[in-house]
């Protein structure tokens, strides 16, 4: 059913596979006899002396080979990777893109989209899967990026925030004043340094940002929406950008949380929490006895989409897997990290119950 495909291989792909680490030197261990003003050894110290400094050379080469069979792993698994990425890189790009609306919801693709979209392909992928149901087109994007522009202009030429709150002006219109947006941006992604005033990215997040409380003025600006904008600026053009950002945001559960539709969070947090119970009962049931409610935690996640409190790259991986940008998917993926930190803490659980069970008090 579907053709081959030579395999594409990075350069220098044959000195990558032959290159062999080998052992450091350990002849910097060297077995001498003690100076001439000092006492000679005894033959008996000087065999132990001997022994010792053989079993130093073998352990230090035992180390070094472990540590260059370590190395060499790593460098063909970084192989593996780099050439899983080219060859499906080359599926995106000859036989899934073309082809999307028929292939989308195929098996094959489920299966790639599972292993991760290639970077050079991810925005274009993203840009489909969000979809464009709002019929934002890049010239609308310019005017209402203008319309912000000019807004700013007069808020920073009139009176400050908080003249603008004793006049009675709205929640939306304050959390889309510049202001806030700023000071938002400023804390987006904060060690990369792109985001941040003077970095290469500022001008366009705060444009994004700006020009979409002017298109959705009922929503305005909302805390975390920073991150969502940055992660598809990085991986889009500034108008494709922008376009994924309110489609995205328009999906049933971003919006319900964004506009603080209190009703609606109600039954997104019940609905996870079943979900949680028939999964993942006895966590569940720790969360309740401790008050962990899902309001705890939920809403910094939606509001971010993971992109905060995760690496980038592994943020990035998450929205990958999130291919329809359905609110279903995003408690799925908290279900698997939830079950993966309670493998890890069961396994910190046995080794403190095992170390307790073997200490020397206990045995005696």
């Amino acid at each position: 059913m579907w053709e081959s495909h030579d395999r594409i291989h990075p350069p220098f792909t044959d000195i990558r596979k032959n290159l062999e680490f080998e052992p450091l030197s350990t002849t910097a261990l060297i077995l001498e006899d003690r100076p001439p003003n000092l006492p000679a050894k005894s033959e008996e110290e000087s065999q132990r002396h001997r022994q010792e400094y053989s079993e130093m050379v073998a352990g230090a080469k035992r180390r070094e080979m472990k540590e260059a069979q370590k190395k060499k792993r790593q460098m063909k698994e970084r192989y593996r990777q780099e050439e899983n990425i080219a060859n499906s890189m080359v599926i995106w790009n000859t036989e899934i893109l073309p082809n999307w609306e028929s292939m989308r919801n195929t098996r094959r693709v489920r299966d790639l989209w599972w292993q991760g979209v290639p970077p050079s392909v991810r925005g274009k992928v993203w840009s489909l899967a969000i979809g464009n149901e709002l019929n934002i087109t890049p010239e609308l994007y310019e005017i209402f990026l203008s319309r912000a522009k000019e807004k700013w202009k007069s808020f920073s030429e009139t009176s400050s925030v908080n003249e603008n709150e004793e006049c009675g002006v709205s929640l939306a219109d304050r959390e889309s004043s510049l202001d806030l947006i700023k000071l938002d941006i400023s804390r987006t992604f904060p060690s990369l340094y792109i985001f941040q005033k003077g970095g290469p990215y500022h001008d366009l997040l705060h444009s994004v940002l700006g020009a979409y409380t002017c298109y959705r003025p009922d929503v305005g600006y909302v805390q975390g929406m920073s991150f969502i904008a940055a992660v598809l600026i990085l991986n889009l053009e500034e108008a494709d950008a922008f376009i994924a950002f309110a489609n995205l945001l328009n999906k049933p559960c971003q919006m319900a949380f964004f506009r603080v539709d209190h009703d609606l969070m109600l039954k997104y947090f019940a609905a996870f929490a079943v979900f949680f119970e028939e999964n993942l009962p006895k966590l569940f049931q720790h969360f309740q006895n401790n008050s962990l409610t899902p309001d705890f935690y939920l809403i910094d996640w939606i509001f971010t989409l993971y992109s905060k409190s995760l690496p980038l790259d592994v943020a990035c991986r998450v929205w990958d897997v999130y291919r329809n940008f359905n609110g279903l998917l995003l408690f799925f993926f908290l279900l698997q990290v939830f079950s993966a930190l309670m493998k890890d803490g069961l396994k910190e659980t046995d080794k403190s119950s095992s170390s307790s069970n073997n200490s020397p008090a206990l045995r005696s």
